[in-house]
């Protein structure tokens, strides 16, 4: 499920692809699902401890390989081109889950698999949004301590808080997940859920819907997030480019 998730959070993958590697992707936790039971199912544990396995999996670039993808942009602009492609990547997730459930609505006999493209949907999305976190702290040069599972962990619970991350604040979120981060990312999760039901439209309604909601969703928590890093790398003078070392200077 790691890979094929890690597939889908590209941005440059085509419609076709997308679609195909969803419905795998649904397939897989339909399977999932009913080794965990209806209670777990019901309640989230079941699917917070799938994004909690599967997040911290996927690879997070480096700023030097972030400008080498974003046409060597720099600062705020690099930011700028690695939440568009955000936004593409989850709104093409968005459309193609919507396009699947359109089709299963119009056949009766297929609708009980569509619940699986919703979680589907939600996954991916989900994980599309925590490697953006995690980039942004790239870009902006804020260090989240910890090795690559404990730092995925961490992203996951700014996911959940739609923040990030405070150097100050360090214990606001934790290196491993404990009963109240994994219940934060629950709530978050099933509010994601919430929204790709949306999906389950008529024709291509969903696919429609599911697209527009899911980069709307992206921007406002980039918007948020960004915020949070501007204010921690800030200072009293004019910001210098964000990938570059302040001076102590005052203006003249």
């Amino acid at each position: 499920m790691a890979e094929l998730v890690g597939r889908l959070s590209d941005d440059d993958v085509d419609r076709e692809t997308r679609g195909r590697l969803l419905g795998r992707l649904a397939r897989l936790l339909a399977a999932s699902a009913r080794r965990a039971g209806a209670a777990g199912v019901a309640r989230g544990r079941w699917l917070t401890d799938v994004v909690a396995d599967i997040a911290p999996r996927i690879p997070v670039r480096d700023l030097e390989t972030l400008r080498a993808h974003h046409n060597d942009l720099t600062g705020e602009a690099l930011a700028d081109s690695l939440v568009r492609a955000a936004q593409r990547a989850t709104t093409g997730v968005g459309a193609a889950g919507g396009a699947l459930a359109a089709v299963e609505f119009a056949a009766p006999p297929l609708l009980l698999s569509a619940p699986a493209q919703i979680l589907a949907e939600t996954v991916v999305v989900a994980t599309i949004e925590v490697k953006l976190i995690a980039e942004l702290h790239e870009v902006y040069g804020v260090q989240v301590p910890g090795s690559g599972t404990a730092r995925g962990a961490v992203f996951l619970q700014l996911w959940a808080q739609q923040r990030g991350f405070d150097p100050l604040k360090p214990g606001s979120v934790t290196a491993a997940l404990g009963v109240a981060a994994k219940t934060g990312v629950r709530k978050r999760l099933m509010r994601t859920l919430g929204r790709h039901l949306t999906t389950m439209g008529p024709l291509l309604t969903g696919a429609v819907a599911g697209g527009a909601l899911n980069r709307t969703a992206t921007k406002r928590l980039s918007d948020s997030v960004r915020k949070d890093l501007r204010r921690t790398i800030g200072d009293p003078y004019p910001r210098p480019p964000i990938d570059e070392p302040p001076t102590d200077e005052p203006p003249a």
